[in-house]
């Protein structure tokens, strides 16, 4: 029972994150940066409304007073309001512009890359088929590059912004509704300052449907983050790994069928190696889980 409401909540945040990119395009109307700057002002706002409305705001409090115990962890929270700000940024501006498979291409390189960076920054030791799914998904990128006659900057920024954020992160013990709290605290006083005194528009000077779509972007922001913390909570590794494509998937399948972007043979194939990559990542996981399990039971 537990295993199958953890598969809902994190089937539910990813869906959720998966469609997003119909919502930004909803809000064409509006400049990128606003966007990301209203998403984080009414994120925290939304997560205030949470914290009070379930009391759990003295669990944020002392949180608070435990995190401002160690400098470390004072630049820890900080540098991860940045990194998730220049996702969020990088990701919606790439949404916007009409390049919908870039932003899915990060997303799918972003497991592998976290990979690498566990081997680089964890010291974690990198396993045969980790080097050739990484191998294979750096293969994709290169002949997208070499198709399009452009480096994927986008899909790479989008991947190395969000696995930052990963790996600050690790260095922090505190409960997702604290977390998402603080990372949007520390960016709102840029947001409000460009919003009031930078906007060419003027704070919420839009049209009524597009300040709701606005105030709205904070709630989808925030409620598949506390889906996916309850999520993670409740499944195994492996099963977060199965689950974590399906946001790109759907990203992909919307940017060929529903926004009609080019794909032609050429970007399959590359697409192919990505897959490659991940296929063997996964498939990885699953054989080195059943080795522990049957040396624990020996």
């Amino acid at each position: 029972m537990k295993k199958d409401s953890g598969l809902i909540y994190g089937f539910s945040a990813y869906i959720f994150w998966g469609f997003l990119p119909l919502y930004w395009k909803l809000l064409g109307n509006v400049g990128p940066i606003e966007i990301l700057f209203y998403r984080i002002i009414w994120s925290l706002i939304f997560m205030f409304i949470y914290l009070t409305s379930l009391q759990k705001l003295p669990v944020f409090i002392q949180e608070i007073k435990e995190l401002l115990k160690s400098r470390r962890k004072i630049f820890a929270i900080i540098a991860a309001a940045i990194f998730i700000s220049l996702n969020w940024g990088i990701y919606i501006y790439t949404v916007s512009i009409g390049q919908v498979q870039q932003a899915s291409l990060g997303y799918y390189i972003n497991p592998l890359l976290n990979v690498l960076a566990g081997t680089i920054y964890l010291k974690e030791p990198l396993s045969k088929q980790a080097k050739l799914a990484s191998l294979s998904a750096f293969t994709g990128v290169v002949l997208l590059t070499v198709q399009t006659g452009v480096f994927p900057f986008h899909s790479l920024f989008i991947a190395a912004s969000f696995c930052l954020y990963g790996l600050t992160k690790k260095q922090l013990q505190l409960s997702a509704a604290t977390s998402i709290t603080l990372e949007t605290l520390i960016i709102a006083p840029l947001a409000l300052g460009y919003l009031f005194f930078v906007s060419p528009t003027g704070f919420m000077q839009y049209s009524f449907n597009t300040n709701l779509l606005l105030i709205g972007a904070g709630i989808v922001t925030a409620i598949p983050l506390l889906l996916f913390a309850i999520a993670v909570k409740k499944l195994s590794y492996i099963t977060i790994g199965f689950l974590q494509y399906v946001n790109p998937t759907i990203m992909l399948i919307m940017a060929i069928f529903l926004f009609h972007e080019p794909y032609a043979l050429p970007q399959f194939i590359a697409f192919a190696f990505i897959w490659l990559g991940i296929l063997i990542f996964i498939i990885g996981n699953i054989v080195d889980a059943r080795k522990k399990a049957s040396s624990s039971n020996t």
